[in-house]
């Protein structure tokens, strides 16, 4: 999957469908956002640590944060201004991999 290059903002439709399929998922100051409760302060390092090498083969950062056991996501588009198809399909990935170690 090969995300690099320019996105265009997904309609609001296009948002509320895939958010839809994102249990957890909301958007929220114009961004697609989740907040991730894991066990322990292992379980959040190490959500963290497992998606960063994907993601940064997907050159998509995101805006997240990390207190004891929770992850704070926000996903946004900078440069086309708003959420895009790279947001969702890091979504997507953020949660198999929040499935694998829940």
């Amino acid at each position: 999957m090969d995300l690099r290059g320019p996105m265009k903002k997904l309609t609001d439709a296009k948002i509320s469908s895939a958010v839809s399929k994102l249990p957890g998922w909301k958007v929220a100051n114009a961004k697609l956002h989740r907040e991730y409760k894991f066990p322990d302060f292992a379980h959040a390092f190490g959500f963290m640590a497992t998606a960063a090498p994907l993601i940064e083969k997907m050159q998509h950062h995101p805006e997240w944060a990390n207190v004891y056991n929770k992850v704070t996501v926000d996903l946004t588009t900078h440069d086309a201004g708003g959420i895009t198809q790279k947001d969702v399909d890091l979504a997507v990935l953020l949660e198999g991999i929040a499935k694998k170690l829940a």
